[in-house]
């Protein structure tokens, strides 16, 4: 059921409330929706999918029991909700994302298209997702990192600066003169999106780990510094783009 203890974006929250009735079917689903169907699937089964998004509302109908507690899962963690979320605009405008809003790792990569039958959900472990369709990078950032849980080629100096701007280093192997190197310092010129998810730790006070979304940020070019400079990493620093509006 942890799941979807931390669902605190309406969009969420209306979808997969929905999804969770009685007589949903597929071919009711709006396209948002069967996104944001994908994002609950990776969610409850993150080693793969039991079957198409028809054979998933299929299984959901036979476990009434399951279904009503998610759902008040999903009531109750969005009611209790303090921090507000906001839409994101322009070109990506159309992923079921929201700016400030909370998802586990399964959701985001669901979110981006990346997960397929063949790479599920929860072979993703690395710390930077491109989504070439999407034409979109998300850093995923622990803040608070343990020698217990990272080597030191990956303990990697992420912070915020103000509460506007961010500095992230990207992995040990990226060259400043790579391609990625390239994308990440000229994403605006290159005409790719950067996201930026950031967590505390690896894990929360109940075991779970949790990633948020700190808002879509753009990048300034720095010199490349500290761990990741060596043999050539780049470090960043990212401006958040959105303001958060309150949530109606």
């Amino acid at each position: 059921m942890r799941a979807v203890t931390h669902v605190d974006d309406r969009l969420r929250r209306d979808a997969y409330s929905r999804l969770l009735g009685d007589d949903v079917t597929a071919d009711t689903l709006s396209p948002v929706e069967r996104h944001l169907a994908g994002m609950l699937t990776a969610s409850l089964w993150p080693s793969g999918a039991p079957g198409d998004l028809a054979a998933v509302l299929d299984l959901l109908r036979q476990e009434p029991a399951a279904r009503d507690e998610l759902t008040q899962l999903v009531d109750l963690t969005f009611d209790s909700a303090r921090h507000p979320t906001s839409e994101l605009d322009g070109e990506i405008a159309d992923l079921p994302l929201s700016v400030h809003a909370r998802y586990s790792r399964d959701e985001i990569v669901s979110a981006l298209g990346v997960a397929t039958a063949t790479r599920p959900p929860m072979s993703f472990r690395e710390g930077v997702v491109w989504a070439p369709k999407r034409r979109t990078d998300a850093l995923l950032i622990t803040l608070t990192k343990s020698e217990a849980d990272y080597s030191p080629s990956t303990m990697y100096r992420d912070y915020p600066l103000t509460p506007h701007l961010f500095h992230w280093e990207s992995q040990s192997r990226t060259t400043v003169t790579s391609p990625t190197g390239e994308r990440y310092l000229n994403h605006r010129a290159m005409g790719t999106h950067v996201l930026l998810f950031a967590r505390q730790r690896k894990q929360g006070t109940s075991g779970s780990s949790r990633t948020c979304s700190w808002g879509r940020p753009t990048t300034s070019p720095t010199r490349a510094s500290g761990p990741s400079a060596s043999p050539g990493g780049c470090a960043t620093r990212c401006r958040r783009t959105s303001s958060p509006k309150p949530r109606l």
